[in-house]
């Protein structure tokens, strides 16, 4: 058996190279935004919510790699785990033998959805939506599904038919024939309804972009009107899902609310191997592999293999044993509360809103003069720049990293590993505090950031 290649050794001969590799052979957008905002740091390995870089400096990881690393990086149980299977030497995807570990992943899911009945797995979120959006269009014999506006579902072809988001479309039509309807909007919603086409709604109950939730009710009163027009309701939880929110699933907090489909990714992974899984009713599993002949009319290459499966499992008996989502509740609080008293301190910061551990930070018009003055200007060469200006300092100056919770948008997005503790609250508070200090100070580094970002800005349109 050839022992040649030593990954150890190709990266350390090699890695230093990292932003030249994907320069020249991948997004060379990405390295040159990183270079632009100070982003292009070297980092040598991570643990839970921290990662460090060569020089032996600790970041604090505000971001879970979009939500993927939803018990931080790696949890010495979900290793485990893949190791183990691994060393089993399983003969995984033979594709014609039903193997142990996804039906033992599809019921432990279940458990945490019990109007639920059965799951498909496939390999990533957008996959997860796609699965729903064309188990809903045969269930139903209905073409078009409704989205809300400024929602995000993915960028595959399906997926991106029903994003809320025309950036994103621009430039890849003809896409499905969907529709838009403003979250909260029941009259709306009620409105395409009528028209008898409607196969399914599709909504988060908490919009990653921007982070706004379903108004209270809402999901409910949707639920019950798609019923009354033989239509489905799609919970897309793939940010939002296992423990985010500080439920299960950010549907939960809603009672009587039992979407007919269900999407989860990113934190079921474990942070190791891609999944996406579509949870659903048997009726509408049933409908779709109707007979011997269908049954492979929905599948995915890799879906279901043992490695994924695996971490799936582990990341579930974490979250159980460890009492993942009672944390997150008590940590997203006390997070939450602690950044909304200092919207009494600083006129730049607008509102703090979210659940859990998924918390929307809005920046706006300040009163003060010389303060508004600035803040024009920056809205005036590009809207969301003063969020950027935040985020900068707060990675440069205190090694912590965050998001922009969207394009041309004044939020911060903060999602980060469900095992964050007080101490990393603390931290967190402290440099955001200093942060607002110093872009209220009316001058000073942040401000001179900002003007560097706006001839960038000019420089683009």
């Amino acid at each position: 058996m050839s022992t040649e290649f030593d990954l150890g050794a190709l990266l350390a001969e090699r890695g230093a190279e990292r932003y030249e590799l994907h320069t020249r052979y991948l997004n060379a957008q990405l390295p040159r935004m990183l270079h632009t905002i100070g982003f292009d740091r070297v980092y040598e390995r991570a643990e839970g919510a921290h990662f460090w870089d060569a020089d032996g400096n600790d970041y604090l990881d505000m971001l879970a790699g979009f939500g993927v690393m939803g018990l931080g990086r790696h949890h010495p149980v979900v290793r485990k785990a893949l190791h183990d299977v691994l060393d089993l030497d399983l003969a995984d995807l033979t594709r014609f033998d039903c193997q142990p570990l996804p039906g033992l992943l599809a019921e432990r899911l279940l458990v945490h959805s019990p109007h639920l009945d059965r799951v498909f797995f496939g390999n990533s979120g957008t996959e997860a939506v796609e699965t729903a959006l064309k188990f809903a269009r045969y269930a139903t014999g209905k073409p078009r599904v409704l989205y809300c506006a400024h929602a995000f579902h993915g960028l595959t072809t399906g997926s991106l038919s029903v994003n809320g988001e025309d950036g994103f479309r621009d430039g890849f039509a003809p896409l499905l024939p969907d529709t838009a309807v403003p979250l909260g909007d029941l009259d709306a919603l009620a409105r395409e309804l009528k028209r008898g086409d409607v196969a399914a709604l599709i909504v988060e109950p908490i919009q990653g972009k921007g982070v706004h939730e379903a108004p209270p009710g809402y999901l409910r009163a949707a639920q019950e009107l798609l019923h009354r027009h033989k239509a489905l309701l799609i919970a897309d939880e793939v940010q939002t899902g296992l423990g985010r929110t500080g439920d299960f699933y950010a549907y939960q907090h809603e009672d009587g609310v039992e979407p007919d489909l269900v999407c989860v990714a990113k934190a079921l992974s474990g942070g190791y191997v891609p999944v996406g899984a579509t949870l659903g009713k048997d009726w509408i599993f049933k409908k779709v592999y109707s007979s011997m002949d269908r049954v492979l009319v929905h599948s995915a290459s890799f879906g279901s293999n043992a490695q994924a499966m695996a971490c799936g499992l582990a990341v579930l008996s974490v979250m159980e044993n460890e009492q993942i989502v009672a944390g997150v509740r008590t940590t997203g609080e006390l997070l939450k509360s602690r950044l909304a008293a200092l919207t009494d301190t600083y006129e730049l910061l607008a509102d703090v809103r979210g659940r859990g551990l998924m918390i929307g930070i809005e920046f706006g018009k300040p009163s003060s003069l010389k303060l508004r003055s600035r803040w024009t200007m920056l809205q005036a060469a590009r809207k969301g720049l003063f969020a950027q200006m935040v985020v900068v300092p707060l990675l440069q100056r205190h090694r912590i990293l965050t998001q922009v919770s969207g394009d041309h948008l004044e939020v911060i997005k903060l999602i980060p590993p469900l095992v964050l503790d007080t101490a990393d609250v603390d931290r967190f508070v402290d440099a955001f505090t200093a942060v607002m200090d110093d872009a209220h100070s009316g001058g000073g580094l942040m401000w001179d950031f900002g003007k560097t970002l706006i001839k960038q800005a000019v420089a683009n349109r």
